[in-house]
C-alpha cells in the first residue's frame, strides 16, 4: 500500500501530461500530495480488514461500498472522476459500468491480504465491481492484484509478465521507450494497467520504477500508483521514502495503513 500511495503522491504534480517525459525530476515538491487514488486505496484496505478472513463477494461488496462512500465524503475534493463523484454522492450504490483505471489504482491491499492467487483474484473482482463492473474494469483490478501477489510471493519478472499476458491478454511487448512518445492522458484500465506493469518490469529498483512510470506521462498519479504498488511487493520501499509518505498523509489515513500492516505482518513490529 505504501508503494501505491507514494506513486500517487509523486505522480500527482505531473498528471494531465504536465511532466517532461523524463526520469530526471524531483521526487517531491510542495505540491506533491495524495489524491483520490490514495483515499480509495485506504478505503478498500479498511473495507477488506472489516470483511474478515475468507469473505464472500457480497461481504466485500457491502464493506467496500460503505468504506468508499465514507472516505469519499470525508475527502470530497481529492480529484474523483465524474462518474465516481456522482456515485459517491448518490444514495444509489449500483455499479455504473466503468472501465476506468480507478478499479486498479485502489486494489493494492488485495494483493497482500490473501494466501492464494485464486482468493486474490476473487477479492479484486468483488472490490472492483461495486462501481467498475465493465469487464475491462474488473480485468484491470485483477491483473494489478495478481501482479502484486506474484511479486510478493517470490515470482520472477518473467513469470509475472507471462502470467499477466496469458491470463489477461495485455500487450507487455512494448518497451517504455516505445510507449513514451505517443502516450497521453487516458483514464481507462486498458490504456493504463499494461503501461504501469511495463514500467514495473523495466525498473531496476523501487525508485526507478516510480521514475520510469512518471516519465511515461499521461494520468501520472494513477499510472505511478499502480506501478508503485507492484514495485513495493517486489523490491520493498526505502525507509526514507516511507517516512516521506507518512508526512504527506493524514493521521486517520495512517491509522488504516498501520492496521493493514499489523494484519498483514502480525508477527512483526510495524516498522513502516
Amino acid at each position: 500500500m505504501i508503494g501505491a500511495i507514494l506513486g500517487d503522491i509523486i505522480g500527482s504534480v505531473y498528471e494531465f501530461d504536465r511532466g517532461n517525459k523524463t526520469k530526471e525530476f524531483p521526487l517531491f515538491s510542495r505540491g506533491s500530495t495524495f489524491t483520490d487514488d490514495s483515499v480509495m486505496t485506504i478505503a478498500v484496505a479498511e473495507a477488506l480488514i472489516e470483511a474478515g478472513e475468507h469473505p464472500d463477494a457480497e461481504t466485500i461488496h457491502e464493506a467496500v461500498i460503505r468504506a468508499m462512500k465514507k472516505w469519499g465524503r470525508k475527502y470530497p475534493d481529492a480529484g474523483y472522476g465524474g462518474g465516481f463523484r456522482l456515485w459517491l454522492r448518490s444514495e444509489n450504490s449500483s455499479p455504473y459500468g466503468s472501465y476506468g483505471n480507478g478499479s486498479a489504482m485502489r486494489t493494492s491491499s488485495v494483493g497482500w491480504l490473501y494466501e492464494t492467487l485464486a482468493e486474490t483474484r476473487a477479492a479484486a473482482k468483488a472490490a472492483a465491481e461495486v462501481t467498475h463492473n465493465h469487464p475491462e474494469g474488473i480485468k484491470g483490478a485483477e491483473a494489478t492484484a495478481s501482479a502484486i501477489w506474484l511479486a510478493r510471493t517470490g515470482h520472477t519478472k518473467q513469470e509475472i509478465r507471462d502470467y499477466i499476458t496469458a491470463e489477461f491478454g495485455y500487450d507487455l511487448s512494448r518497451t517504455c521507450d516505445e510507449i513514451r512518445p505517443g502516450y497521453h492522458h487516458v483514464e481507462s484500465c486498458q490504456e493504463t494497467v499494461p503501461e504501469a506493469i511495463t514500467a514495473f518490469l523495466e525498473g531496476i529498483d523501487f525508485e526507478d520504477v516510480i521514475r520510469t512510470a512518471v516519465s511515461l506521462g499521461g494520468d501520472c498519479d494513477t499510472l505511478t500508483c499502480i506501478a508503485g504498488s507492484i514495485a513495493e511487493a517486489y523490491y520493498g520501499v526505502p525507509e526514507d521514502l516511507v517516512k516521506e509518505c507518512r508526512k504527506r498523509i493524514t493521521p486517520e489515513m495512517a491509522e488504516v495503513l498501520d492496521a493493514f500492516l499489523a494484519k498483514r505482518f502480525p508477527s512483526e513490529s510495524v516498522k513502516n
